[in-house]
């Protein structure tokens, strides 16, 4: 199962790396600038197109299931190579984005709760031949 969509995954992650690399040379960094989350965006995207179009069969949506759900630790990996000594003594931006990072996380995971819950209440009301769900 794990083996399947690993090809697709693949192509998104170089794609990625691709337009992060070309990105962080847009700037001015000699570095890639995104593009784990710009190979991600486009498998999240790619992946929603195929099923709509019903070009994905279960086994490939299965292992790609599976590496989306590797996506955060792989993320945390990356930035473990990242050199947090350079850029805090570079100034206090690093710290401050840090901590807006963190404190727009808190804010947005009850008002993503709350869409959640809005969409099943949805659902739950509506009827089926004269019967509620």
């Amino acid at each position: 199962m794990v083996i399947y969509g690993v090809s697709l995954l693949s192509i998104c992650m170089l794609v990625g790396i691709f337009f992060g690399d070309l990105l962080g040379k847009l700037i001015g960094v000699d570095s890639n600038v995104g593009g784990v989350g710009i190979g991600m965006l486009m498998l999240v995207l790619l992946v929603d197109y195929l099923k709509k179009k019903n070009k994905l069969n279960a086994t490939s949506q299965e292992g790609l299931a599976f590496w989306s759900s590797m996506y955060i630790p792989i993320v945390v990996a990356m930035a473990a190579q990242q050199n947090v000594v350079a850029a805090v003594k570079g100034g206090p931006v690093a710290i401050l984005a840090g901590i807006g990072a963190v404190l727009i996380g808190w804010v947005l995971v009850p008002v993503l709760s709350n869409i959640g819950k809005e969409k099943a209440n949805t659902y739950k009301s509506e009827t089926v031949g004269g019967e509620q769900l």
